[in-house]
């Protein structure tokens, strides 16, 4: 069912029986029956068909705060899913046993309408696409999220920021914040082992500001793989500078896991020398993951305390629409 005027998610091969998806930069050329890189789009019968349509394979309820998004409605409930598949083969992948699958239960089957039902139901106030990568399932998505938005909701996209342009100026239209991962400062690690591409997603990240989605940015810290200084000051400084000071950057300890399993865990000192590298660069808003610190938010003009938070949970906010009780000054985010 179409509930909305769609995006062009394919375009024919001139003189050929095939089509390129639009959804991500892989732009996979597909012949007939053939799927994509990401294990979830195929062309059937010269038309882009996304297999896991109506098919979730995780949803759950959480605090906003697990995104992670810190400046969009802090202390509310989103209700979160995912499905298989992702167009990254990330070896540290903690969602691997469903983004590196493309098994899908045809059992679970949910429609827009009862994706947006149930949010209603748990008193959540966003939709959040996450768990895998959500521009594979775009078309699912966007259908959920012009429902939602029609009822009040917030749409959350927490991605690996790949999204073609045609995707992004797509998203300016209904998706209010965007988690986007940051995962390295080196062009030849994104090709070689996560299969993506630096430049692509740093041109995904200035264009979601510049259509104005609320972006977030996610580094996750793995120690001898994209921890040194230079790289790191190269990040604070693109973050700075190409998105704006006011853009938050969470920093996140890697634990062992999937094919990194062996790999030690990230120190906190790491993330610490991290943040203090952001700092020097002029971010404002630096959250460290993963480890037992609380993510609280400061006045960047007075450094009064404005939200105070316990691991997930917001114990105060002390924000009054948006601005710092003590100085007046307004802090950028989704607050309303």
């Amino acid at each position: 069912m179409t509930y909305h005027k769609r995006m062009q998610y394919y375009k024919k091969v001139e003189g050929k029986e095939s089509i390129v998806c639009l959804l991500c930069q892989h732009a996979c050329k597909l012949k007939e029956g053939q799927v994509g890189i990401c294990g979830v789009n195929q062309n059937v019968e010269d038309k882009l068909k996304t297999l896991v349509y109506g098919h979730p394979i995780a949803l759950n309820v959480d605090p906003v705060e697990k995104k992670p998004l810190y400046h969009l409605l802090p202390g509310s409930k989103v209700l979160s899913f995912g499905t298989v598949g992702c167009n990254f083969k990330c070896p540290f992948c903690q969602n691997w046993d469903i983004s590196q699958t493309n098994s899908i239960n045809k059992n679970i089957e949910v429609s827009p309408e009862q994706m947006v039902e149930l949010a209603l139901k748990e008193g959540a106030s966003a939709i959040a696409y996450t768990y895998n990568e959500p521009t594979i399932f775009y078309p699912y998505a966007k259908d959920i999220g012009v429902l939602a938005k029609e009822k009040g909701l917030k749409n959350i996209f927490v991605s690996n920021g790949f999204e073609t342009a045609q995707v992004v100026e797509d998203m300016a239209t209904w998706v209010d914040a965007a988690n986007i991962d940051l995962k390295s400062w080196d062009e030849s690690y994104y090709k070689k082992v996560l299969k993506g591409g630096l430049e692509a997603v740093k041109e995904t990240l200035r264009h979601m500001v510049k259509v104005g989605i609320w972006v977030e940015v996610t580094t996750l810290l793995i120690e001898g793989d994209n921890d040194i200084d230079e790289a790191l000051e190269q990040m604070a400084a693109f973050i700075a500078n190409d998105l704006g000071v006011d853009v938050p950057w969470h920093l996140s300890a890697f634990y062992p896991n999937y094919k990194m399993s062996e790999h030690q865990a990230t120190g906190i000192e790491t993330l610490q020398r991290a943040e203090r590298i952001g700092k020097k660069a002029g971010l404002k808003h630096i959250y460290l993951g993963n480890v037992p610190i609380a993510g609280n938010t400061y006045c960047p003009e007075c450094d009064k305390l404005l939200i105070d938070r316990t691991g997930y949970k917001v114990t105060t906010n002390r924000l009054q629409e948006g601005c710092c009780p003590h100085c007046s000054k307004a802090i950028k985010g989704v607050w309303s």
